[in-house]
């Protein structure tokens, strides 16, 4: 009878992990490649730099966290997840005017000098 007992919780315990983790799991990773797509064929030049630095474009380390550029490009936005092409080439111009890290300069000044927005 223990043994039954030990057996049946064992069982429901393992459920209950796996159904939280199928829950929680799809929640934590939410990749936006248009975004990436759309700024490298927006910024013909910088693709190799961009694609170094992948998400850290926009984001900090946390990647729920985003940088001035993201915060930028995110305010241009009018939806958050934006699939639209054009919208986004549009939030990345929009993004240009915003001042940058770099005392003086806009994104748009660092784009134009060949470096990536910071």
């Amino acid at each position: 009878m223990r043994n039954s007992w030990k057996i049946r919780s064992a069982v429901v315990f393992g459920l209950a992990i796996t159904g939280f983790m199928l829950v929680d799991g799809d929640q934590t990773a939410q990749a936006r490649p248009q975004y990436m797509k759309a700024f490298v064929t927006s910024y013909e030049g910088l693709e190799e730099e961009a694609k170094k630095v992948k998400c850290g474009l926009c984001h900090g380390k946390k990647k729920s966290e985003r940088n001035k550029y993201g915060m930028a490009v995110g305010k241009a936005l009018e939806k958050k997840n934006e699939k639209d092409a054009e919208k986004l080439a549009e939030a990345l111009k929009a993004a240009e005017k915003a001042d940058s890290s770099t005392e003086g300069k806009t994104f748009g000044d660092l784009i134009a000098d060949g470096k990536l927005p910071e």
